[in-house]
């Protein structure tokens, strides 16, 4: 019975064309990036006036509707530990990683990962790509993935040999990624919306988007342009905590370092995240990489609302990532 739960997370628009959308209004509703009944219920109703052609009345006729089928109002706290038990979790490859994160990356939230370069950010990525294809009984979620490359640091190659490692068949592994290239912050945001519309036609487990702020790192400089930046910022990443929310997939992010000048050189680590308190708020569980010995990676839980904070040890191999070597 695990599997249903795997499933049916969304309802698709097209079933409010029988209690009197028109095909026109979907249609401008799916232009908009709304894909699904809860996107409506989730959205303001200010968002949705913006949608070409979609008058006020509309939108309140549109509210009445998903009112009676999405579920918006208070549950018990045990309701809640129901709901939270058919989360899936996807295994990282490493179990000392595993049982670091209580079982793997959690779906339906979102986890962020920081680190210099060389950590094993993007790695994770890619061998998350293929362990959520695995069956639910082998640590995966049967879904497919979608991976955002800001970087240019996809490598199909390596999701080959990581399919070969857990006993999948590398061209369905492969077929079985949508993979596009970002190449401005805006582009970014455009690819969120075309992301929203695929997951509404097949079953997803996962999204990657690495690296989340190199972008905005670039699209906008100094000061001046900083209020920009993390408004512009804090939009992407409420998207993705709503693709998260909506499909139930695990949204995983990369996000990069900047050295921390007020941190004296001499301690025990001068680097901090970027994007400031708007990532830390937006991320749900912040996992921190750094390097260890050879091949060997430390992660760090740097802010989960459950994980405690303690250290795991694993290693990059050509295979993703595996446990650590002594």
């Amino acid at each position: 019975e695990g599997e249903e739960a795997v499933t049916v997370n969304y309802q698709n628009l097209e079933c409010l064309l029988d209690q009197g959308l028109s095909a026109a209004d979907l249609q401008k509703l799916n232009d908009a990036g709304y894909h699904t009944v809860e996107s409506i219920a989730h959205a303001t109703i200010r968002k949705l006036t913006d949608v070409k052609g979609i008058s006020e009345a509309k939108v309140m006729k549109l509210k009445e509707l998903t009112k009676s089928l999405v579920p918006m109002d208070f549950k018990t706290a045990a309701d809640a530990l129901e709901d939270r038990k058919s989360l899936l979790t996807l295994t990282t490859g490493s179990q000392e990683l595993d049982k670091l994160l209580e079982g793997g990356v959690e779906t339906g939230s979102l986890t962020e990962v920081f680190g210099e370069f060389r950590t094993g950010k993007t790695q994770m990525c890619h061998t998350l790509c293929v362990t959520c294809q695995m069956s639910v009984t082998e640590g995966g979620a049967e879904g497919k993935a979608i991976y955002i490359d800001t970087e240019g640091t996809f490598r199909p190659k390596r999701l080959q040999d990581i399919a070969e490692r857990f006993g999948l068949d590398p061209a369905v592994a492969l077929e079985n990624v949508a993979y596009a290239r970002a190449h401005n912050s805006e582009h970014q945001m455009e690819l969120l919306k075309m992301a929203a519309a695929i997951m509404a036609q097949d079953r997803y487990a996962l999204l990657v988007v690495d690296s989340a702020t190199a972008l905005f790192r670039t699209d906008f400089t100094g000061r001046g342009e900083l209020s920009e930046r993390q408004m512009q910022m804090g939009q992407f990443l409420r998207q993705l905590t709503r693709l998260a929310e909506e499909f139930g997939v695990a949204v995983f992010i990369t996000n990069q370092v900047v050295a921390n000048p007020d941190g004296m050189s001499f301690a025990k680590d001068s680097t901090k995240p970027i994007g400031g308190n708007i990532m830390a708020h937006a991320s749900t569980t912040r996992l921190r990489l750094r390097k260890g010995r050879g091949e060997n990676r430390i992660c760090t839980v740097f802010d989960s609302p459950v994980l405690a904070e303690a250290d795991a040890q694993f290693a990059l191999g050509a295979q993703g990532i595996c446990d650590a070597t002594d």
